[in-house]
């Protein structure tokens, strides 16, 4: 307890001696979008009144990698309801963390849904399949906050369209999020590529993942893969392209 207790204090004097430096860097955080999201007294109850203290006396960085660890510990032991626990926590304390949000959203809609699907202790195998559908849509809300947190990063938003292509099937939701990665300036080159795959696969969007591709294949030998110009004939033939505009199939 008197450890407890000059822990909690030494925390608070370091806090106090600290805050005149971080008031005067608070202007430069918010216009850079570098501030962390406010604390609230859910986050108290998960991490008690240490941790909480700890975060308050800007330690915020350090216990959310402690809580990391915390939650690959559980996530070895399949301890599913723990390791979201934590994985809320660490997201909340560090919201502008690319990784924390996308391995999150990859242990649930992965890791947890694969064992949810195996899982022997559970006859019904419909149970089995909505456990692992619940899953799916936890990594997907991940994604999702981390996205409203991180708006101006690729990276998210490719996860996203991955974990809606791989794991709900949707074409749709694919492209669209593939084709807001592609137009932020960090995203590597293929993404627009990748638009254009599944917006072909998404009834009413044929045309604009034809202008994608057709794109693409305009620029050069080098993005003429065989899986573009076949997605491209097979889309020319849908939109009815004249013969002399079609792509030829040993451009590549």
């Amino acid at each position: 307890m008197i450890r407890k207790t000059i822990a909690i204090a030494l925390i608070g004097v370091f806090g106090f001696i600290k805050a005149p430096v971080e008031k005067s860097l608070d202007a430069a955080q918010e216009r850079a979008r570098l501030r962390n999201a406010p604390l609230d007294l859910g986050l108290r109850e998960r991490v008690g009144q240490m941790g909480f203290l700890a975060a308050l006396s800007g330690f915020r960085s350090p216990l959310a990698a402690y809580l990391w660890i915390e939650a690959n510990n559980a996530w070895e032991r399949t301890e599913w309801g723990r390791m979201a626990g934590l994985f809320d926590t660490v997201t909340t304390l560090q919201p502008r963390s690319l990784l924390y949000w996308d391995m999150a959203a990859w242990h649930m809609a992965w890791n947890a849904s694969i064992a949810a699907l195996q899982d022997t202790s559970q006859p019904s195998e419909a149970l089995r399949i909505r456990s692992q559908r619940q899953y799916f849509k936890l990594g997907r809300d991940y994604l999702e906050r981390g996205i409203k947190n991180n708006p101006e990063s690729s990276l998210l938003y490719r996860s996203l369209a991955i974990l809606l292509r791989d794991k709900f099937e949707d074409h749709c939701g694919a492209g669209e999020a593939f084709l807001k990665a592609s137009l932020l300036p960090d995203a590597p080159p293929y993404i627009t590529r990748f638009a254009g795959y599944e917006l072909a696969k998404c009834p009413g969007r044929e045309k604009m993942a034809y202008e994608l591709l057709k794109r693409i294949y305009d620029e050069g030998p080098e993005g003429r893969k065989p899986a573009l110009i076949a997605t491209l004939q097979e889309l020319e033939k849908k939109l009815d392209v004249p013969d002399a505009q079609r792509v030829n199939s040993g451009d590549h």
